[in-house]
């Protein structure tokens, strides 16, 4: 229990520095995002949009309670890093450029995975 605890937490550390240094630079739109995004045909509005949320996230994420907006947080992270993945492949560009995406999403999902019970829902069974 206390090996899956220190991972869930240091996993999850690492996805909120990824998280909220991407969406600081997305929200203002520098640190080479513009060059990213523009190959694969979205509005540069878009990049504001998500770092607002992924900031967001973040918050949700480390807070104590907030069992619900966590699996939204969650599934925001997922949504964002798989359609990342699937936006670099679909226009043509090589896996490489897909790696760190790649790698945050699998990180989302294992943090979501080794997450404790006190940041899980409770199921109620009537």
């Amino acid at each position: 229990m206390r090996v899956k605890n220190i991972t869930y937490w240091v996993l999850t550390i690492f996805l909120s520095i990824g998280m909220l240094a991407g969406g600081i630079q997305q929200m203002l739109q520098i640190g080479g995002y513009n060059d990213i995004v523009k190959p694969l045909g979205y509005p540069l509005y878009v990049l504001s949009i998500l770092g607002v949320w992924k900031i967001l996230g973040v918050i949700v994420i480390l807070a104590p309670k907030l069992t619900l907006l966590k699996e939204w947080a969650y599934a925001g992270f997922f949504f964002a890093m798989s359609g990342a993945v699937i936006s670099h492949i679909s226009v043509g560009q090589n896996f490489i450029e897909a790696m760190p995406a790649s790698i945050l999403l699998v990180i989302v999902v294992l943090s979501w995975y080794l997450r404790p019970d006190s940041r899980k829902i409770k199921r109620i069974i009537k």
